[in-house]
């Protein structure tokens, strides 16, 4: 190169000046020695370029610190948004990776117990890193955090100057890495965990680097304490709208329930029958309701309760009684007490049609003290009423009804329909109890729309029914446990209008005095079922009733199939009971009169030949003989 001193070296700054490549500059330096330039020029020249290279290399240094301090401001902006701890992690190792042109760069995390475990990872080929236990053992990461300070390896695998865990090790050779540098993750006096950033060639990281990546560590650790928080609240929040649900929807239930309850108590002081307060209570609790008496028997309900254990039933009843609270069994059945002060009313049984809440409970506490209220105040209207009811039955036994102009008024008013079909009920404790058997005889009557009366130390009840038999039964069930001895009864009916009472009482009286007669203390007597003493005892002697009670279906049979049945029931008794005297007067076979007897024991029972039922089929028989011969004509 040729010129003036210092020509050079101002070709050099003016490359310097214009940016010019490093490979620019070195052909100054070339030129001038081809062309033969002087020593001293040449010397210079040479100074000239290392100086040069010197400022390109603090200017590359330069704009590389402003690149990666840029580079941390645009991380420090992306970490404080909301991301949750996985997402932060991950653009945490992802950054890194950026910011230092690693191949490999993770975040480890420490435990509350002092381990450690890869939380996230970028830049793998392999599944071995990401959750890998890191345990208690010295490593990279455990001496970055315990020094608080970047620890690194130049070729990791070739190091003996720091700790290798066999687990890491394997990930490292798994990788192909060779240089790793770890750096805490340092957050006041704590330290979170490590960051790491690996290559797969050797490499000698810079201060330069080393302080962006603990300034990289540093903002990840505050934006992970920040994430901690933040997740923390999200929690606390999550619990308290939870929190305000449950509660909103336990207001909800309460709110139900006691609306529920004010409408069971309004049912309660209008006078809502039984019946139609069970039905409330069913519809408030979803499910089937049942109201059952002190001695397990059903009062009323709403629906059916079929496959029940009733022996699992009665226990939950004493349970719930003792209790004083309701007793659940399984297949959602509850049992809850009807009380009283220390009274026993009875229980109510429900089944669910699903669980029952806390709330449903309280509910089934209430309609039960609802139907406990109802009770007493049937007890005390029937109380209070019972004069002018057991005077009104007394009229109607004593009086005949068209010496009364008003006895179907004062019927009508007590809201005792007699248009329908009625039954008398006559029953005798047979313990003498009779103060007992009379507040509950009020009581039934009143529950049953009925009249209740006492005659010669029995009660007399008129009750709605058409079955005499059935509704003594169930009078003789519901009263005798609660007096603790038997209790008879003789039953008639059914009968229509207030003429049919006094005769209908006569008969149910005749019937308990044959019961009476015929040793049958306890039990219960109709003229149905006392067969032909019915006959006899009866005003009207319905002698076809008794006919068709007794033999009606065989008398059907023939009818509809054309048989011989009657005629063949009739020898065989005429004959002595002899199936083969029998088929000598019917003039057929043997075997004939046998399927014809097999028959008649199908259309009668089996216990049709026993003396009992014998003896009112034989009466059947001859009364529709008579009967017959006198309604035929005579011949001329």
């Amino acid at each position: 190169m040729t010129g003036d001193n210092g020509t050079g070296a101002l070709a050099v700054l003016e490359l310097l000046a214009q940016e010019a490549p490093d490979t620019r500059i070195e052909s100054l330096l070339h030129e001038a020695r081809r062309s033969g330039a002087a020593d001293r020029e040449l010397a210079e020249l040479t100074r000239a370029v290392e100086l040069a290279r010197t400022v390109q290399a603090r200017a590359f240094r330069g704009r590389d610190r402003e690149a990666a301090l840029a580079a941390l401001v645009d991380t420090a902006h992306d970490l404080t948004s909301p991301y949750d701890l996985d997402t932060l992690l991950r653009v945490i190792a992802r950054r890194a990776r950026r910011l230092l042109g690693f191949d490999m760069a993770y975040v480890s995390l420490r435990r509350s117990d002092g381990t450690s475990y890869v939380h996230t990872s970028e830049g793998g080929t392999t599944a071995l890193n990401a959750g890998r236990e890191l345990g208690e053992g010295p490593s990279l990461g455990s001496l970055a955090e315990e020094r608080r300070a970047p620890v690194w390896s130049a070729d990791y695998l070739d190091d003996d100057s720091v700790p290798h865990p066999p687990g890491i090790d394997a990930v490292v050779r798994a990788e192909g890495l060779r240089a790793v540098i770890a750096v805490p993750l340092r957050t006041g006096d704590t330290t979170l965990g490590a960051l790491y950033g690996a290559d797969r060639t050797v490499r000698h990281f810079t201060p330069d680097e080393i302080g962006v990546l603990l300034s990289l560590a540093d903002l990840a650790a505050l934006a992970i304490q920040q994430a901690a928080l933040l997740e923390r609240t999200r929690d606390e929040v999550t619990e308290l709208e939870r929190f305000g649900s449950a509660t909103h929807t336990t207001l909800t239930r309460v709110r139900h329930l006691w609306d529920c309850h004010a409408r069971l108590a309004r049912m309660v002081l209008d006078g809502a029958r039984l019946s139609t307060l069970a039905r409330a209570a069913a519809d408030a609790l979803d499910g089937v309701l049942q109201v059952r008496d002190p001695g397990g028997r059903p009062l009323t309900g709403a629906g059916e309760l079929p496959d029940l254990d009733e022996e699992a039933v009665t226990r939950a009843a004493l349970q719930a009684h003792t209790d004083r609270t309701p007793v659940p069994l399984p297949g959602e059945v509850w049992v809850a007490p009807v009380t009283a002060g220390a009274e026993d009313l009875g229980v109510l049984v429900l089944r669910a049609a699903a669980e029952l809440t806390p709330e449903d409970v309280r509910l089934l506490e209430l309609a039960a003290q609802s139907v406990a209220a109802l009770l007493l105040i049937q007890r005390g209207t029937a109380a209070a009423e019972g004069p002018v009811h057991d005077e009104l039955l007394q009229d109607l036994l004593e009086r005949p009804p068209h010496s009364d102009l008003h006895l179907r008024e004062r019927t009508r008013r007590l809201g005792i329909d007699l248009d329908v079909p009625h039954v008398v009920v006559v029953a005798r404790p047979e313990g003498g109890e009779l103060g007992r058997a009379v507040a509950w005889a009020s009581s039934y009557a009143y529950r049953c729309g009925g009249l209740k009366g006492v005659r010669r130390g029995c009660i007399v009840l008129l009750l709605p029914g058409t079955d005499a038999s059935a509704v003594a039964r169930t009078v003789s069930a519901e009263l005798s446990p609660l007096l603790g001895h038997p209790v008879s009864t003789g039953a008639s009916g059914p009968a229509r209008g207030a003429a049919a009472v006094a005769g209908a009482y006569e008969e149910a009286a005749r019937c308990l005095d044959a019961l009476t007669a015929l040793d049958g203390a306890g039990g219960t007597a109709s003229l149905r079922e006392l067969g032909f003493l019915g006959l006899l005892l009866s005003t009207d002697h319905d002698v076809d009733a008794f006919i068709a009670s007794t033999i009606g279906p065989v008398l059907e049979y023939d009818e509809t199939r054309l048989t011989d049945l009657t005629r063949t029931l009739d020898a065989y008794y005429e004959s002595g009971g002899s199936p083969t005297h029998a088929a000598e007067a019917l003039h057929v076979h043997p075997n004939t009169v046998s399927r014809r007897l097999e028959r008649i024991a199908e259309l009668l029972g089996e216990a049709w030949q026993k003396p009992a039922q014998a003896l009112e089929i034989q009466m059947a028989l001859r009364l529709r003989k008579a009967r017959t011969a006198l309604r035929t004509p005579r011949a001329g």
